[in-house]
């Protein structure tokens, strides 16, 4: 430390090392930058110069440049943008979230704006209705800016923004005490530092050890980093040796990621991310309590590629890895924007990650090459990860997050899955229980505390509203509940939100088929029954339907029907779930009876009629106090392992503790498939409750 030339009064640590003089921040400026000097190469003094002088040159071409003003509402954010750039631009550059999906190519129609004065150059969109038209609605991401523009974001939007954050309430509240003390990954440790002295002369590292060591880390087992090294000296005595060190626990060891001058911690956020076939959720955690500050959830853009994972892989291998692992990424890190702007946190806050998803998704999402995972004898190329860095996967967070990857017993049993064991705790209670995440993929568990068995069977992605004609998340305007009227055969519907429909989710799907079986107006093949004149059939060319909503009484304007091919559809994913059952069951030597209790996660369970379930044979006619519902059970453990060491542990354990049942070697799984495809089984004795003769049939 020294006194700066030009202010006495001011000590500093910047000392130019070619005139032996100090300096303080004001005065950074190399005093001959256009001569050689043998120091520049670790000058901080010539890097301050060089940055100063960028951003000047930065300035100057913007003041230069044809440029305009956009003005963001409601929160009046402004920036200066070169004329021609897209709203969107404008967005991203002003740090005002905007929802855009599809990474600005014009068709998720999401990154709405309202033109509230100013001219912009637009591409007419049919994503826009009329009414939003005439409301002065945009896309921002085909608007360019041609003057100076006020825009505001949409009250919809606001509204989402406040639910985002809002369902992080609910959330909190829901998980309060499921973990107790919370042990981060990524830790940040304020140290102040006994400054050395001739009578103390130890390296500056064997110092931060000593401090480390002093606070309670174990530093027998740490490693230091070049890059920490470089930058040691001068972050140690910045703030006059009150260090701020961020330390990651591995499994086998500890790193110092980073060492940063002054030791007053801001405050550091978690996320648990399920990253699903068909959707991703994000939470947004409090690391200090624990807290859900936001929570929100996407559809997958990969499955612009495929609903399944087969049909991912086969994509991975004709356009490379590298393209799907930048679509689920783009996902990723929009909804992590979404949450963080509910929250208002900045992403540099975030240093701790963890992700739950299916074997298959996590290879995509790592650039993993996934090929040899549908070749037998399927064989992924990791099951377990190490702890990576935020920066090497390009997830959107402090480049030095740490990031924790549930692991996978199998190539088509993943992380989700064990995630789900972590959350429901299965593995530690001694009823027999059958776990069922019922997603595009259907991973099944059988067990206890003593034994887990587990296997996977493609549902398909029918129940998230994947390949169903009028199929959607669980979304609000989603049809989610459904009954029909035995004489007149007129549905009632329930919508999520009870808004105006626009679709239907899985649980409403399901309601719907139970009752189109009960009330007559389809047999057990799943054909209709209804006859030609009636007004709830419609067949347009050789494809036959029933209306569940009329034109006039949708957003979009549209008849909402559901089809054969609906259908069918689901009719394939309830067999490949029941089948899966039977199977597991039978190769531990068991049937249903043994069975004390069945557990259902998955997101379009929340609103499942366990009867309506049963009546078209997804789920097995037993005792009805055998269920019991979770929910999003993936995002659930994902959550409990990012603030508890011993659910990371945890979670290894259960991993390798599983015994894999193949399905696709298995001739037994294809016979009760096929058995399966049937409202609500070939074989009827198996479903004593479900007895369509003695339901009103109706007026066919």
């Amino acid at each position: 430390m020294g006194r700066c030339v030009n202010h006495p009064d001011r000590e500093t640590s910047y000392m130019c090392s070619k005139h032996g003089i100090y300096l303080c921040e004001e005065c950074l400026e190399c005093r001959d930058p256009e001569i050689y000097c043998k120091f520049r190469s670790a000058c901080p003094i010539w890097y301050e110069h060089k940055r100063k002088a960028r951003e000047a040159r930065q300035k100057a071409a913007l003041e230069e440049a044809d440029t305009c003003r956009v003005t963001f509402q409601p929160d009046n954010k402004k920036v200066q943008v070169a004329r021609g750039a897209t709203l969107l631009e404008a967005a991203q550059a002003a740090d005002v979230h905007i929802n855009a999906s599809c990474n600005g190519k014009g068709a998720c129609g999401k990154c709405k704006l309202i033109l509230e004065s100013g001219d912009v150059e637009q591409d007419a969109s049919p994503l826009l209705s009329d009414r939003e038209k005439e409301k002065n609605y945009l896309l921002a991401c085909r608007a360019k800016v041609r003057e100076d523009v006020i825009v505001s974001i949409p009250p919809e939007a606001v509204e989402r923004k406040l639910k985002v954050a809002g369902l992080g309430d609910e959330l909190t509240a829901r998980f309060k005490g499921l973990v107790g003390a919370i042990e981060p990954m990524l830790k940040d440790i304020p140290l102040n530092l006994v400054p050395p002295t001739l009578e103390d002369p130890v390296s500056d590292l064997d110092r931060l050890n000593r401090g480390l060591k002093k606070a309670g880390c174990d530093v027998a087992r740490m490693i230091v980093g070049l890059k920490v090294m470089r930058e040691l000296s001068n972050a140690m005595r910045d703030e006059n040796w009150n260090v701020n060190v961020s330390v990651i626990r591995k499994k086998c060891s500890n790193e110092i990621l980073k060492v940063a001058p002054g030791n007053g911690r801001g405050k550091s956020l978690g996320l648990a991310v399920d990253v699903g076939t068909t959707s991703i959720v994000v939470y947004l955690v409090d690391m200090a309590d624990g807290s859900i500050l936001a929570a929100t959830s996407g559809h997958n853009k990969q499955a612009a590629c495929g609903d399944d994972v087969i049909n991912r892989m086969v994509c991975a291998e004709k356009n490379g890895v590298k393209k799907l692992s930048s679509m689920v990424l783009s996902t990723i890190n929009n909804l992590i924007s979404e949450a963080l702007d509910s929250a208002e946190g900045k992403f540099r806050q975030i240093k701790n990650v963890v992700l739950s998803g299916n074997t298959t998704m996590m290879h995509l999402l790592l650039k993993i090459e996934p090929r040899y995972i549908r070749r037998e004898p399927y064989i992924p190329t990791a099951s377990e990860f190490p702890i990576f860095k935020a920066a090497e996967i390009g997830i959107k967070a402090h480049p030095v997050a740490a990031v924790f990857i549930m692991p996978g017993p199998a190539s088509y049993v993943g992380g989700d899955i064990v995630s789900g064991m972590v959350y429901s705790g299965l593995h530690r209670e001694a009823p027999l229980t059958l776990f069922i995440d019922v997603g595009t993929n259907g991973e099944i568990v059988l067990g206890n505390r003593d034994w887990l068995m587990t296997a996977a069977c493609s549902a398909g992605p029918a129940f998230e509203g994947g390949g169903i004609r009028w199929g959607m998340r669980a979304e609000e305007g989603a049809i989610e509940k459904v009954s029909i009227d035995p004489e007149t055969l007129e549905p009632s519907l329930q919508t999520v939100g009870d808004l105006c429909p626009r679709g239907i989710c899985g649980s409403g799907m399901i309601d719907l088929m139970s009752e189109m079986f009960l009330k007559g107006i389809i047999d057990p093949n799943g054909k209709f029954k209804l006859a030609p004149e009636h007004p709830r059939r419609k067949q347009e060319n050789d494809e036959v339907s029933y209306i569940l909503v009329p034109a006039e009484e949708t957003q979009m304007g549209e008849d909402i029907i559901f089809t054969e091919t609906d259908i069918n559809s689901l009719m394939m994913s309830k067999g490949a779930v029941y089948a899966g059952f039977t199977v597991l069951l039978n190769q531990a030597g068991l049937d249903f009876s043994a069975v004390d209790r069945i557990w259902i996660s998955g997101g379009f369970g929340q609103y499942l009629n366990i009867d309506k379930a049963i009546t078209i044979g997804l789920l097995p006619d037993i005792d009805r106090n055998k269920f019991k519902y979770l929910g999003n059970s993936s995002i659930g453990g994902a959550y409990m392992a990012l603030l508890g060491d011993e659910y990371r542990k945890e979670a290894r354990d259960i991993s390798s503790s599983m015994t894999y049942i193949d399905f696709s070697s298995n001739s037994q799984f294809m016979d009760e498939y096929t058995s399966a495809l049937f409202l609500p089984h070939t074989n009827i004795n198996a479903f004593p409750s479900v007895n369509p003769k003695a339901a009103t049939l109706g007026k066919t």
